[in-house]
């Protein structure tokens, strides 16, 4: 069986990274970066959606050693929550102790337009799944109530600050997907407290608790959800405007790993 930490040689990275859509260009800050295909590692999820390059990449970003995904496989792909489990667990097996997640997302918010970046303070699960169903054993009883680090969001903040980056914060809603969410489920996700909205991440955080990973997550903000004015949610937008926040994107992990250091 080929895991990640069979294939990590005289890496060990601590901190590893999920790209969201259309963020894999991320990657090309990896500095003397070592591509593994999720094709060679047993039991990896491999997406089967375009913007996701299905590859670990192993390297230093800012200075500091990671592992960063480029691309991950949705619950929607197969109706599965946890299909990103068997990721995770090789993770953790390979010495990572905090995960960064990043996704697109739909602003709730007309004032939070595409292009921003919103720093995740909690999650609502919209979606009616938990990728710990049916799994058994107390440890599955994962508190989640500090489920997105607030030193590592802290450090994040601080890291946007001196790049002159704004970021938001707020609550993420977990939609399944594949298709966008309707006008009325918008209206009710900004009634109970949502900030933006998705169709990952959740379920990794999740995971990750389970795992005892500490957890961070950042959206880029794609569009503009169903009925706010001016919306057209669609995945060639969330492609488009995705590319255009990977910039910022790596600008802030950049920083944030440089000040680690």
């Amino acid at each position: 069986m080929t895991t990640l930490k069979s294939r990590l040689g005289s890496h060990h990275p601590k901190y590893a990274i999920i790209l969201g859509s259309a963020l894999g260009s991320v990657i090309e800050a990896v500095e003397n970066g070592v591509d593994i295909p999720y094709t060679d590692l047993s039991g990896f999820p491999v997406p089967k959606i375009s913007g996701h390059a299905g590859k670990v990449v192993l390297g230093k970003l800012g200075g500091v050693e990671v592992a960063v995904l480029a691309g991950r496989a949705h619950a929607y792909e197969d109706g599965n929550s946890a299909v990103m489990r068997p990721a995770l667990e090789q993770l953790k097996e390979a010495g990572i102790e905090v995960l960064i997640l990043t996704n697109a997302a739909g602003s709730l918010k007309a004032s939070m337009k595409p292009g921003s970046l919103m720093l995740l303070t909690d999650h609502i699960n919209c979606a009616g799944m938990n990728p710990l169903i049916g799994q058994h054993g107390d440890e599955n009883f994962v508190s989640m109530t500090n489920a997105y680090d607030a030193g590592l969001r802290k450090s994040l903040v601080a890291a946007a600050t001196k790049e002159k980056i704004l970021v938001k914060q707020g609550v993420y809603c977990w939609y399944s997907g594949p298709s966008f969410e309707t006008p009325a489920e918008i209206r009710m996700m900004q009634i109970i407290g949502g900030t933006a909205v998705g169709m990952s991440t959740a379920p990794e955080t999740i995971l990750a608790r389970r795992l005892g990973m500490k957890v961070a997550a950042i959206s880029t903000i794609t569009n503009l959800a169903a009925g706010i004015k001016g919306a057209s949610p669609s995945h060639e937008e969330t492609k488009r405007e995705g590319a255009k926040a990977t910039v910022n994107m790596k600008r802030l992990l950049i920083r944030f790993f440089k000040e680690l250091k």
